[in-house]
Order: structure tokens, then C-alpha cells, then sequence
């Protein structure tokens, strides 16, 4: 009778799991995106990274900052790599998602400033973007 119960709560859980790691790869998918737009310039990455209502938000000098997702792109997308790009490193700290909701932390490495990103993420539609991003900068010692 165990093993009965066993292997229907193991058939039963499989559908979830298999959901689980579908929603991940979405969530990493937008995130992936996020990454690719840095490296490339490309304001196509970025939207496809983004919900179109996506705000970021941060400290400068002590006071709250904030930007629309247009405004970001206009200032980040150049629509070429960074003359120092073969210098800079980004990665995925981190990515947990429950359900429909997620948080990515991620790590921009670059020669003069290091970014720590939270980006929050929401699958809508049956699609995974960023809404929110809030973030950290450290300028490095040159």
C-alpha cells in the first residue's frame, strides 16, 4: 500500500516539476535577454527582456532614483558593443521563480563600475519579462 501511495504522489508531482523547470527557462530566457542587450547594445534584447511597463529604480547620492523601461533603452541601447565589451563580465547570481513570480540577481562586472541587479520578473500572457529592475553600482578604483 506505501509503494502504491509513493508512486502516485511521483506521478502526480511530475506534471509540477515539469512546469517548474519550463517556467525557469522562461524567466532565464528574459534574463538572458537583459544580458544580451548589454553586451550588444541592442534595444531589440532589451525589449525582449522587458514588460513595456517595466520601471528601474536606485540610490544616487543618497536619493531615489527612477527610470522608465523607454528612458533606460534610449540611454543603453547604442546599437553596438562597448568599446571595453571583451573586458566585462555578466552572469546570473541567482534566479528563483514560484509560480507566475520571480527574482533574478545579477552581477555586471564592468572595468570601472560593478552592478548588482534585482530584477524582478512576472509571467503574463505566457510570457516571462522583467518588471521591475532595482540596482547597486560600485565604481572601482582606476
Amino acid at each position: 500500500m506505501r509503494s502504491l501511495i509513493l508512486a502516485a504522489s511521483l506521478i502526480l508531482a511530475a506534471p509540477l516539476a515539469h512546469a517548474q523547470d519550463k517556467d525557469e527557462a522562461g524567466a532565464r530566457a528574459a534574463v538572458n535577454h537583459y544580458l544580451a542587450g548589454h553586451a550588444t547594445g541592442s534595444a531589440a534584447e532589451f525589449g525582449a527582456a522587458f514588460h513595456p511597463k517595466a520601471m528601474l529604480y536606485w540610490n544616487r547620492d543618497g536619493s531615489f532614483a527612477e527610470r522608465t523601461l523607454a528612458d533606460f533603452i534610449a540611454a543603453a541601447a547604442t546599437g553596438k558593443p562597448a568599446v571595453d565589451e571583451a573586458r566585462r563580465r555578466r552572469w546570473i547570481e541567482s534566479l528563483d521563480v514560484t509560480g507566475n513570480a520571480g527574482m533574478a540577481k545579477v552581477v555586471l562586472d564592468y572595468p570601472s563600475v560593478r552592478f548588482v541587479d534585482y530584477l524582478s520578473l512576472v509571467k503574463a500572457d505566457g510570457e516571462w519579462r522583467i518588471v521591475n529592475k532595482i540596482f547597486q553600482a560600485d565604481r572601482k578604483e582606476q
